[in-house]
């Protein structure tokens, strides 16, 4: 452990100078966030209060952390995902925001796992997760210690699932409010960021043209519906793929054609997976795609596409075309399939992630919400929680007043017309 450092795993101290870079450019890009900062300094609402997270370490992450810090939170930080931290912006936080911090780009899986332990073994009372890796961890391997914690925040739906699962057993031990159930936050992260951020790691990966390109999007959820309308605006042919009538109805009123994946599989150029659930892609859909088909995922855990199905049909035959690009050729026909990212969250294992303007709305409704749990977590049982309606209206309007917008209001007789029983 270097002297007058907090503990910490990175793969280089020496890298904190470009990271403070990094963080800055990213903090001047996310107004709302340094309101928040400014107020968190001068009334430090998470005084005294041990945090422990599981989140993306980039530089609109840093920002997040260096607003809870002020805010007085001591905070312990591990990755939620192996190839989503950038070395740069770990090293800063450890030299600069003197944030315990334990990622590493790369890294395997046994030090991840690792990494989690050490975030736990401080004893957090507040756990913000992005994916749920490090409550599941908490419960299902420290239950003792899970039922110290006061409350905490997930960031995904993937991880909002795997909660909701534990909380119909009985299992989940204290109060989590779910992230994305914010409409402020949907509409920016989900569909923009999630929609722009995309499109921009399967370029960087292949450098492929998406004009005249058939692209198939797996799930038209908010990401799903950000990925088809940014595919369709660089002038792709876009198939959607659905197991809700619903959402498969709006997507073909959207205009995109709506086929079963069995279908789909044989026309795609470049796939890409948004739906949270396994398997999304497997055998039968390899066997029918045509040769050199990019195969991307845009859910959150690397489950939707079947990798150990594609290692099989290829029986090995693996090779890295470029950083992030491994071709796979089919023992049956000599067919090749291109997976980005090792079948991991495409926009941030091969590009940066989110812009800092749409992580500014959702790491600005993270630490309103720890504010607001510390304050109010002790009235709310164990479970899954949506976050307050007047902290997404705030968020809301904190982003307007930064962009220089404003809206109208009701007149009194407008609000008691919309109150009354009128005919």
């Amino acid at each position: 452990m270097t002297a007058g450092l907090p503990s910490h795993d990175v793969a280089d101290l020496g890298l904190a100078g470009l990271g403070k870079a990094r963080v800055e450019w990213a903090a001047e890009q996310m107004p709302v966030m340094a309101t928040v900062r400014r107020r968190f300094g001068s009334e430090r609402p998470l005084e005294g209060w041990r945090i422990g997270a599981s989140l993306h370490v980039t530089a609109e992450t840093a920002v997040l952390l260096g607003t809870l810090s002020a805010g007085g939170a001591e905070l312990f930080v591990c990755a939620s995902n192996p190839l989503s931290t950038n070395d740069e912006v770990a090293a800063f936080l450890v030299v600069d925001e003197a944030i315990s911090t334990f990622a590493r780009r790369g890294e395997d899986p046994e030090r991840y796992q690792r990494h989690i332990e050490a975030v736990l073994d401080a004893g957090p009372k507040l756990t913000v997760d992005d994916g749920c890796d490090l409550v599941a961890r908490l419960h299902l391997q420290r239950p003792e210690q899970a039922a110290e914690v006061l409350a905490g925040t997930e960031d995904t739906s993937t991880g909002a699932v795997r909660l909701r699962a534990l909380a119909a057993t009985g299992g989940l031990r204290y109060p989590v409010l779910a992230l994305s159930a914010s409409e402020t936050r949907s509409l920016a992260d989900n569909r923009h960021g999630t929609g722009q951020s995309v499109l921009d790691g399967i370029v960087r990966s292949t450098n492929a043209l998406l004009a005249g390109a058939r692209v198939v999007v797996a799930g038209y959820g908010n990401c799903g519906k950000g990925v088809a309308s940014r595919a369709r605006g660089l002038g792709a042919v876009v198939v959607v793929t659905e197991v809700d009538p619903r959402r498969a109805l709006e997507a073909a009123m959207d205009g995109f054609e709506v086929e079963p994946m069995a279908e789909a599989a044989g026309k795609g150029d470049i796939f890409v997976t948004a739906t949270g659930n396994r398997d999304v892609l497997c055998e039968e859909h390899f066997s029918a795609m045509r040769d050199g088909a990019v195969l991307a995922n845009a859910g959150q855990l690397d489950a939707e596409i079947d990798l150990a199905g594609l290692e099989r049909l290829s029986q090995g035959r693996r090779r890295r075309l470029r950083p992030n690009l491994d071709e796979y050729v089919l023992a049956k026909g000599a067919r090749r399939l291109r997976l980005l990212a090792e079948g991991r969250l495409v926009n941030l294992a091969a590009a940066e992630g989110h812009p800092p303007q749409v992580m500014d709305l959702s790491f600005g409704l993270q630490a309103l919400s720890l504010e607001w749990l510390v304050s109010n977590a002790g009235g709310l049982p164990p479970g899954l929680h949506d976050p307050p309606g007047a902290i997404d209206e705030e968020l809301a309007r904190l982003k307007l007043e930064a962009m220089g917008l404003s809206i109208d209001t009701l007149t009194r007789a407008q609000q008691r017309y919309l109150a009354a029983f009128e005919i």
